[in-house]
């Protein structure tokens, strides 16, 4: 499985970034994709994923501020975030696997997101 995210940037606090990726090679062997994000020193923690069924599982600093969402038919997953602040300044990462809670196990490459304040 293969996963090509984009849509990172800089924004400022409490403004709005979607980010997207399309996933290609192997994927009727998922049915779970998502994002997780990484900050320097510190875990590549989960963000936000969604399985096939629409089972969502959310970082409890991203509810009510992000949503999750799929095009089946694009095979793409997209993250719509919303009153940024600028501890969501990281790194993103699509990620793809099995299911609503994780780990999963295939990566794309990061998107860097920046959140001035």
């Amino acid at each position: 499985v293969q996963l090509q995210a984009s849509g990172g940037g800089l924004v400022q606090a409490g403004g709005s970034l979607r980010l997207s990726c399309v996933a290609s090679g192997s994927i009727w062997s998922i049915d779970g994709m998502g994002w997780y994000r990484q900050v320097p020193d510190k875990m590549r923690e989960l963000v936000a994923i969604m399985d096939a069924d629409g089972n969502t599982n959310f970082a409890e600093s991203v509810k009510g501020r992000f949503t999750i969402s799929r095009d089946d038919a694009k095979n793409t997953v997209y993250l719509q975030k919303n009153s940024l602040k600028p501890e969501d300044t990281a790194v993103y990462y699509c990620a793809a696997g099995w299911g609503a809670v994780g780990p999963y196990v295939y990566w794309g490459q990061g998107t860097e997101v920046t959140v001035s304040s």
